[in-house]
């Protein structure tokens, strides 16, 4: 009996992260629900610039690259044209909520019918570290050596409360993939964030809380302690907006 194995929707290629990176979980994740639901054939990913830029490698399924942080508009352009088609972007922290945050609001507001997985680990993971827009109050990287400075550097953008304030998307969430727990539980959202797609109820984000030892300088072991002790609190996990539950409360 087979009690685990690759998803149909991955390919055999080896992944290029570092040891301790959690982008293979979350392809993992994606690859599961996208076998699930029998999406395969007409599942579209879209990967702009980040540490998942060669996502195309990793996922079974058709994939178009984007410019840095165009995905979200890309993926409109796709699915308008393609409309029984599934399409989805995979995307980091610095690529949507930076330079990409324009298309990530607008293609929210306008309810556009993609599925969005945003990749949190808080900081820029590709290009070496740099302080990204979702870095903790005091948190080091090569561009803050003494620590995230609020007064000078803001504070973290915090997308999914941000996004679920819009009245257009339909679905938000945020999970992480530090523990079993979590990683069940990013399974389920994951999923019903494609479910949400292929019933036309519109935009779904669901942003994973990710490690990245390599930029933090920890090892694996540590990195997943810090979700815990530091992401979590500050990004709270949970769902926090759902068309779906809010239009079943207002039929009963």
């Amino acid at each position: 009996m087979i009690v685990f194995e690759k998803p149909k929707s991955m390919t055999e290629a080896e992944l290029h992260y570092c040891p301790g990176c959690t982008h293979g979980i979350i392809h993992r994740l994606v690859a599961e629900a996208i076998d699930a639901l029998g999406i395969e054939g007409r599942a579209i990913g879209v990967a702009p610039v980040g540490c998942a830029v060669m996502a195309y490698n990793y996922f079974a399924c058709d994939m178009v690259e984007a410019a840095h942080g165009r995905a979200p508009a890309v993926a409109t352009g796709i699915k308008r044209s393609l409309p029984e088609n599934v399409v989805f972007t995979y995307q980091g922290d610095g690529d949507l909520a930076s330079i990409g945050m324009a298309e990530t609001v607008h293609a929210a507001t306008r309810n556009e019918n993609i599925t969005v997985i945003f990749v949190n680990n808080a900081i820029y993971g590709m290009t070496g570290g740099q302080m990204a827009p979702t870095s903790l109050p005091g948190q080091v990287t090569q561009t803050s050596p003494y620590g995230r400075d609020v007064k000078t550097a803001g504070y973290p953008v915090k997308v999914a409360e941000l996004l679920s304030a819009l009245d257009g998307p339909a679905y938000i969430a945020r999970v992480a993939v530090n523990n079993v727990k979590n990683v069940r539980s990013a399974k389920k959202i994951i999923q019903q964030a494609f479910q949400n797609q292929i019933d036309g109820l519109g935009f779904s984000l669901v942003e994973v809380v990710s490690a990245c030892p390599t930029n933090w300088g920890m090892t694996p072991q540590k990195a997943l302690q810090w979700i815990d002790e530091k992401m979590i609190p500050y990004y709270p996990l949970g769902v926090y907006k759902d068309k779906r539950q809010e239009g079943e409360a207002s039929d009963k």
